[in-house]
């Protein structure tokens, strides 16, 4: 399955945003979202299971972002509320075969190619 992320953009602080990702295929995949910022490792943002009964989410994001799924638009969506500088980074969504929800990159079986996210203070 191929994956392509959307809807970053530049945005202020306290700014809200909403990423997509399609996937080319309709799946019962365990979906993420990830990022990077420059000089830094990838980092875990938000997970959901196929059956939507797991979902995690990073400590520094939590009660600001949202994760959901529309399975019959094939999508999974980040809602990013409150934004904030530190939120800077390529957001990567990413696929798990087996269904489940995942903190952990080397879960993932397939990645989008990133959308650039950038907060200004």
């Amino acid at each position: 399955v191929q994956l392509q992320a959307s809807g970053g953009g530049l945005v202020q602080a306290g700014g809200s945003l909403t990423l997509s990702c399609v996937a080319s295929t309709r799946n019962t995949y365990g979906l993420g979202w990830f990022r990077q910022a420059p000089g830094k490792e990838r980092e875990f943002v938000a997970a959901l299971s196929w059956s939507g009964l797991g979902q995690y989410y990073a400590d520094s994001v939590k009660a600001r972002f949202t994760i959901s799924r529309d399975n019959d638009k094939k999508k999974v969506y980040l809602r990013m509320n409150s934004l904030k500088p530190e939120d800077t980074a390529v957001y990567y969504c990413a696929a798990s075969r087996s269904g489940g929800a995942s903190r952990d990159w080397f879960n993932y079986d397939y990645w989008g190619q990133g959308t650039q996210v950038t907060v200004s203070s």
